[in-house]
């Protein structure tokens, strides 16, 4: 075994025997640093090798399911890894993964990881432009995915068109190479030398819910390893049935469905659906006796529409990711299952840095505290400390979960990275037992009348309210105020967008919020999303700014009730 799988398996080995107790972990945990380090040669393969424990499993709408053992993952990827090699894909090379939760996708990020390759996970929502920005601005060499994705590619430019000289496919289509040859590989792989801990793994478009995506680099190590605090996050342990409700193409896949539970030697299970079913999901799950769940609050606010405490699910832990959990579904799946989903945070740019441990009280509303291997300081406008402020990663020493940089963009980098910190461009604020809660983006908190206001915590409120099923708060302009609080929402099933809502919506604002928060106009909308599932307050606030004095069918304003005058 390599001194590098050596020291990764004995801090793996602290976060499993402190499992419940973070204040001990954090000050046991130190972040092994290896010179030379390949997560799937030097801690994959030794675990893998022989292991009839299931590794993956994946259940589809119809009821098919596929499962595979460590042992059999081992064998594939070093199939896998030979074909490809067979045909042009070497160190370096960059190879866009844009595949569905199928058994290819695990296969071919193993393989990559093997070859020295540097992995571009794509969604498959992708359109034709996205392809040609991505493929340019990454210098896509390779593609590997479906025959109803490949069309996309045969219909690009050109010049885009001959930037591939590999095409990778999962079933037969002209022209392109079938994944399928892989079976008749070889099952012994020989790498091409060392790999450096430094070496390009993993290059992500972020989500670009306020600006274009940015090209997030992480290297052999910055995910690999740096997920161990993920893992110890979700409080993963080895036989675990873990599922991820997450697309393929983010970051937060590789964060839960890939490195955290194979980390802690776990199972990562997978259920297809065309559109997302929340009573078929928690019946599989029930079925399936998935043991820790991972869902965003999109997921979560579904889950709280159903019966939850019909379904004899068997989760041990919850967690939730992507955007802040609001207190009302913390305390709704609570009262139904006798389990806290526990908040956590972290980006695209990094692995899991808060959290609400296993075992830990949790605070409603609170993502928790710094995990094990993270230092974090909040900073005020002046860069000074503050119980509230940006939240700033200090990087002395730098925590190997934080990317190297942007891809291709030093100005950018800097832009984050100065003064002795990684600024996340998110607010929070420290609360009296040391945990942090959630403000905001940096873009999203807004003065009306003088007072600072945080959209999280208004949509907190709004969302407690039994006809709104998602609400996004953005400032909307005011010739007194500035700005006033406004709400744009989507109704829970069974309810009616209109004015007698609109006043009971805008009446219970009054009787949650403190005057100076109160949210003084709502919009009954679709709200926009980015193609990951979260909304762009961005958009709304631009559509606002554009709207001046005009107002839309579905929009209701405090004045238009006398029976809100006070």
């Amino acid at each position: 075994m390599s001194n590098g799988a050596q020291a990764f398996l004995a801090a793996r080995d602290t976060l499993m025997r402190l499992r419940g107790d973070q204040t001990s972990a954090a000050q046991a945990f130190d972040w092994p640093r290896p010179e030379r380090f390949n997560w799937a040669l030097d801690v994959f393969d030794p675990m893998a090798r022989d292991n009839p424990a299931p590794a993956l499993w994946i259940v589809e709408e119809d009821g098919h399911e596929t499962r595979h053992s460590f042992a059999e993952m081992h064998q594939r990827s070093h199939r896998m890894a030979n074909f490809l090699r067979a045909h042009g894909v070497r160190r370096g090379d960059r190879v866009m993964l844009m595949l569905p939760n199928c058994v290819a996708l695990w296969d071919t990020m193993l393989a990559a990881m093997k070859l020295g390759a540097v992995m571009i996970p794509a969604t498959t929502l992708l359109t034709p432009e996205d392809l040609v920005d991505r493929i340019a601005r990454a210098a896509i060499r390779h593609v590997v995915t479906t025959p109803a994705d490949a069309s996309k590619f045969d219909a690009l430019p050109a010049h885009a068109r001959v930037a591939l000289h590999g095409r990778f496919v999962v079933g037969g289509y002209p022209d392109w190479t079938d994944l399928a040859g892989a079976d008749a590989a070889t099952a012994e792989f020989q790498p091409e030398g060392d790999t450096n801990a430094s070496d390009p793994l993993l290059l992500y478009f972020t989500s670009g819910t306020t600006s274009k995506p940015k090209l997030v680099q992480h290297t052999h190590v910055s995910y690999p390893i740096g997920h161990l605090s993920t893992m110890y996050w979700i409080g993963l342990q080895p036989g675990d049935v873990h599922w991820n409700i997450s697309s393929p193409g983010w970051a937060k896949h590789a964060w839960s469905c890939f490195f955290a539970p194979w980390n802690a030697g776990a199972c990562v299970f997978a259920f297809n659906q065309a559109r997302f079913d929340a009573p078929a999901a928690l019946r599989t799950a029930a079925r399936c006796g998935v043991t820790t769940l991972c869902a965003p609050p999109t997921v979560w606010r579904l889950f709280i529409q159903q019966d939850m405490a019909s379904f004899p699910v068997k989760f041990r832990e919850l967690v939730g990711a992507g955007e802040p959990l609001n207190p009302e579904v913390i305390a709704r799946v609570k009262a139904a299952w006798g389990i806290t989903i526990r908040d956590g945070y972290g980006q695209t740019e990094t692995c899991a840095m808060v959290g609400n441990g296993p075992g830990q009280a949790v605070t409603p509303g609170a993502m928790g505290r710094p995990l094990p291997g993270w230092r974090l300081e909040l900073l005020d406008l002046d860069g000074n400390p503050s119980d509230e402020g940006e939240v700033c990663v200090a990087l002395d020493p730098r925590p190997l979960g934080l990317m190297a940089g942007y891809a291709g963009d030093a100005e950018k980098t800097a832009q984050v990275m100065h003064d002795g910190y990684y600024h996340t461009g998110d607010v929070a604020q420290r609360n009296p037992d040391g945990t942090f809660t959630f403000v905001g983006r940096t873009d999203d908190v807004f003065k009306a009348s003088d007072y600072r206001i945080s959209p999280f915590e208004l949509e907190s409120v709004l969302i407690a309210h039994p006809a709104v099923a998602e609400a996004a708060v953005v400032p909307s302009p005011d010739p007194v105020r500035l700005a006033v609080p406004k709400a744009f929402i989507t109704c829970r099933a069974g309810h009616e967008p209109g004015r007698e809502l609109a006043l009971d919506v805008l009446r219970y604002a009054r009787e949650h919020l403190a005057a100076y928060k109160r949210v003084r106009r709502i919009e009954f909308y679709d709200l926009p999303k980015t193609i990951s599932g979260k909304i762009r307050r961005v958009q709304l606030r631009a559509l606002e700014n554009e709207a001046g004095e005009e107002r839309r069918p579905l929009e209701f304003r405090e004045e238009d009730f006398p029976e809100l005058r006070s």
